[in-house]
């Protein structure tokens, strides 16, 4: 099933035929308008509901439209209205049974039966400051956690997180876009500061009191994973600093729990979906770094007799299915290149992995839970994204989105290896600009994230963008991944422990000598460019290294680790108290009388992520040191600026680079 252009679609493989089941326009009209929000929600972006779902045997779906949830059924097309109310059923989720719905309406869940659409009040305590079933805001950002509840598998049931955030401080976002300017508060865990205290319980779908689960003390630990196991529970925890992942299991009954394995690491740990139970098998699918490498093993549900099921100089990407009565697993890894993903399939059992996916490039895979059929969506730095059907051992069966043509006349991008003085290859990619003269100088733009869980050059599809515009204006485009950056093993990506900016502006320069001496850019017209990690370091860069860069455009940059999350930036500095030398060093701030480029800053006001404050205090700071400096604030309450405002960043930042650099 998909969705284009607004309708609901039924894809048949065995005839290769879409079917129209539903314009979306018909429940968008059904749906009961919801009153007016008092004010903004900070609801994180990486909270994950299913607007479709299938219920068990095939025959219907669940469709969440506008807040309200509707029943179609695909075999007549037929649908009916489940709910129809003015508050929003978010979070809809089928039991395993097909037979009800849990959802939540603002902080508390509900239970809800299908057939009768009787529905069920299961708590009552829930408020701004007490969330059941309901995730705080660094929870999915930074741990990836998309949802705070979960059926048992015999329908019975349902464990949930409920977070209690009345101790996490309040950023005081404003709306100052009416009359009237008005609070939007967000609660917001800056580094060092208190996180919610979070527990876990389970409470009957018809019922009653919710069980709470020991865990042990919660308030100085994170709850990154839950999963039922039959009647027990399998929770992975982690402490504040995240150098240790416990994978605890719990009894549902007693609220009893003992740790069945643990992972430990001198740096920090790792959390992914890779891990799993085998239904039927009383055994886990686990997915460790252990080697320096993410790998995947298979263990007993009792945490021991552990075997690994892949191993080498390269990692799992993502575990994509498992399916324990076939006894194979389908994983994407970069065993063919860092700078690629390909798709395998691995009998449990043991035995070498077979590779699925054909072509040097980038593979992303949605596949059926017992891994019959898989679409694979495949793309290269020359082949724009197309997407094909195959059955589970490889064999293809039809193209089922084809590749959109190619408007515009791409500029070719090229994969340059770098040789730092120590050995390691950095990976770079290069645009040469329109009408490229080997004889001539040209201004460049140094295009940077640089930081930890994250990897900007792949051999993937890029497409029409503003890199491309920049080349066809004669701008030579440059992007490193330094270490720090994903892919590489954790030893590379934990070269920033316990301070940022050193290690990845030392890689950033060698990048820049490197290109510097391919003979076409002029040393004394380059720039630099990034968002918010990437905006931070384009600050740092600037700042440390003032006589490299002529110029250099920070958006949405953290320009102090104080200011920024809890969860992420804990992970990597550790707490403010025990290393406040790393916070001040790691700092753009602290090098503000150091600016010499030309230097645009931009900011959201209402980021909720990379909060104002970080571009406010940077500004003043700059101000206070008498550095001059551009500046463009934007009215979105976004990390990122779109709509119209997106128009008007581009022609912005276009026009700082032509005026700072050309002449």
């Amino acid at each position: 099933m998909h969705l284009e252009d607004g309708k609901l679609l039924l894809y048949d493989a065995a005839t290769q035929q879409s079917s129209e089941l539903l314009d979306k326009k018909v429940l968008e009209s059904a749906a009961v308008k919801p009153a007016p929000a008092k004010r903004f929600d900070w609801q994180n972006r990486r909270v994950t509901e299913q607007a479709i779902q299938w219920l068990p045997g095939g025959d219907s779906v669940l469709v969440a439209e506008r807040g309200d949830l509707f029943l179609l059924n695909v075999r007549t097309k037929e649908w009916s209205a489940l709910t129809a109310t003015a508050s929003a059923e978010r979070d809809p989720k089928i039991s395993p049974d097909g037979k009800q719905i849990a959802f939540r309406v603002e902080h508390d869940l509900y239970t809800m039966d299908i057939e009768s659409k009787k529905t069920t009040r299961l708590t009552n305590d829930g408020s701004e400051n007490l969330l059941n079933g309901e995730l705080d805001w660094v929870y999915p950002e930074e741990l990836e956690l998309g949802t705070a509840f979960w059926w048992s598998p015999d329908s019975s049931r349902l464990a949930y997180l409920q977070f209690d955030t009345s101790k996490i401080g309040t950023y005081p976002h404003a709306d100052l876009g009416s009359q009237a300017a008005f609070a939007e508060p967000q609660k917001y865990p800056q580094a060092g500061k208190s996180n919610s205290d979070v527990r876990l319980g389970v409470i009957a779908a018809g019922g009653g009191d919710t069980k709470w689960m020991d865990l042990g003390d919660t308030r100085q630990r994170l709850i990154a994973r839950v999963e039922w196991a039959g009647d027990t529970l399998l929770v992975q925890k982690l402490p504040r600093v995240q150098d240790r992942l416990d994978l605890v299991q719990v009894d549902t009954k007693s609220g009893d729990s003992k740790t069945i394995l643990t992972e430990a690491a001198q740096k920090w740990v790792n959390v992914t979906d890779d891990s799993r139970l085998l239904p039927g098998q009383d055994k886990i699918l686990w997915s460790s770094e252990r080697t320096g490498f993410r790998h995947l093993y298979l263990y007993d549900l009792d945490g021991k007799n552990f075997r690994p099921l892949t191993s080498g100089e390269w990692e799992v990407s993502d575990v994509a299915a498992v399916d324990p009565k076939k006894g194979k697993v389908w994983f994407t890894s970069t065993e063919a290149s860092p700078l690629e993903r390909q798709f395998f399939v691995k009998d449990l059992e043991g035995g070498p992995a077979k590779r699925l996916t054909e072509g040097a490039g980038t593979h992303s895979i949605a596949i059926s839970p017992s891994g019959d059929y898989y679409l694979d969506t495949y793309s290269s730095l020359k082949t724009a994204p197309v997407t094909t059907l195959h059955r589970g051992d490889g064999a293809r069966v039809a193209v089922f989105k084809e590749a959109k043509p190619v408007e515009f006349d791409l500029l070719p991008v090229e994969i340059v290896q770098v040789k730092t003085d120590d050995g390691a290859t950095l990976y770079a990619r290069l645009i040469r600009p329109s009408g490229f003269d080997p004889k001539k100088k040209y201004p460049a733009v140094v295009m940077v994230y640089g930081g930890p869980h994250a990897q900007t050059v792949r051999d993937a599809w890029a497409g029409a963008n503003w890199e491309q515009a920049l080349a066809q204006r004669g701008f030579v485009i440059w992007g490193l991944d330094n270490r720090g950056s994903s892919a590489r093993g954790h030893a590379w990506e934990a070269k920033l422990y316990r301070r940022f900016g050193k290690q990845e502006l030392e890689d950033q320069k060698k990048g820049v000598d490197h290109l510097t001496g391919m003979g076409f850019v002029d040393p004394a017209r380059i720039g630099m460019y990034g968002w918010s990690y990437g905006g931070y370091m384009t600050l740092y860069s600037l700042l440390n290294e003032p006589d490299l860069f002529a110029a250099g455009i920070a958006g949405a940059p953290v320009t102090n680790w104080h200011f920024y999350d809890t969860i992420y930036t804990e992970r990597y500095l550790g707490l403010p108290e025990e290393n406040e030398k790393g916070y001040k060093e790691s700092s753009a701030i602290t090098y503000a009388e150091n600016l010499k480029a030309k230097l645009l800053l931009i900011h959201a006001f209402g980021d909720d992520n990379v909060l104002f404050q970080n571009s406010f205090q940077m500004a003043t700071a700059l101000q206070k040191a008498g550095k001059p400096f551009e500046m463009m604030i934007y009215p979105d309450k976004s990390h990122g600026v779109t709509g119209p405002q997106r128009t008007h960043l581009n022609a912005l930042m276009t026009d700082f680079f032509e005026r700072t650099l050309k002449n």
